[in-house]
């Protein structure tokens, strides 16, 4: 298996349990491993023939942008779907950061892991 992936994918939304942060939006960070098989591309060197990661990340940026959740675990799992159902993704690896949520830490998050590697 091979993977195509996204790194620091820096999106601003609503996120968050209390209520100072329903009022705002916030920073967070994904890193997204895909898996695929690039043998057919790599041959090719047609787009057509891979997982076309600027469509991935896109449609990754419209839904968050547009999301307002409290947990971090709800929002990681929103995209895992999309990413999984919507561009036939077999197995992905997940890191959803939040920068700031937590004073001395540079950044908390999740990471979670969907599919099955081939």
């Amino acid at each position: 298996m091979d993977i195509i992936f996204i790194r620091e994918l820096e999106i601003e939304t609503v996120i968050g349990i209390y209520d100072w942060e329903r009022e705002i939006k916030q920073t967070i960070s994904i890193d997204l491993e895909m898996g695929a098989d690039i043998a057919k591309s790599a041959s090719s060197d047609q787009i057509d023939d891979t997982l076309n990661y600027k469509e991935v990340g896109k449609r990754i940026i419209a839904f968050v942008e547009a999301s307002s959740f409290e947990l971090v675990e709800k929002l990681a799992e929103e995209i895992a779907a999309i990413v999984r159902d919507e561009f036939a993704v077999p197995w992905l690896r997940l890191t959803l950061n939040k920068p700031g949520a937590l004073r001395g830490s540079k950044s908390v998050g999740v990471v979670i892991e969907r599919g099955e590697k081939f």
